[in-house]
């Protein structure tokens, strides 16, 4: 609602506004564009211009949104899923994601499964197993060591811990 209303402000007309994508009528002139950069940020969103940076924004909201909410069974072939939803080369995608972010699309999407486990952790409403299977893991024992080697804690321990430390989906 925010960057709708940004974006109207500077006299723009949004066709459609998506989890990190804009669709206008027109395109914006230069002086719009700054106008509306700056009102953004203040924000805490920025305009993303390069063909890169907008590639490397749609692997993670396609990764987000299949994580944090999607009810889509997350066991798919994230590789094809990702592929399929961005319509370019895997491999490219893959290449280009590592080359920009320093990591892997596959330990982001670990990182994205484990920050939602947190969560359903943290609501305790769901047992451990059912939050495996929400999340796609083939076993608890998988959940849990993945959740361990992510953390450095179990899950159990994780849970007894007064204060959860979870991350902002923006800072993974």
């Amino acid at each position: 609602m925010i960057v709708k209303t940004e974006i109207e402000k500077v006299g723009l007309h949004p066709q459609t506004v998506d989890l990190g994508e804009i669709e206008i009528e027109t395109a914006p002139t230069k002086d719009q564009l700054t106008i509306l950069d700056h009102n953004l940020r203040q924000f805490g969103f920025e305009i993303i211009d390069d063909r890169k940076s907008q590639i490397i924004s749609k692997i993670k909201n396609t990764i987000v949104k299949l994580v944090h909410y999607s009810d889509e069974n997350i066991a798919v072939n994230l590789s094809g899923f990702i592929a399929s939803e961005i319509n370019l080369d895997y491999h490219y995608l893959s290449n280009l994601f590592s080359e920009v972010e320093g990591t892997t699309i596959e330990k982001y999407f670990i990182n994205q499964r484990i920050e939602k486990a947190k969560e359903l952790i943290v609501y305790g409403q769901l047992s451990l197993s059912e939050i495996a299977y929400q999340l796609g893991y083939s076993s608890v024992s998988y959940l849990s060591n993945q959740f361990k080697k992510v953390t450095g804690l179990t899950p159990t321990h994780y849970k007894s811990l007064k204060e959860h430390k979870r991350k902002n989906i923006e800072e993974l």
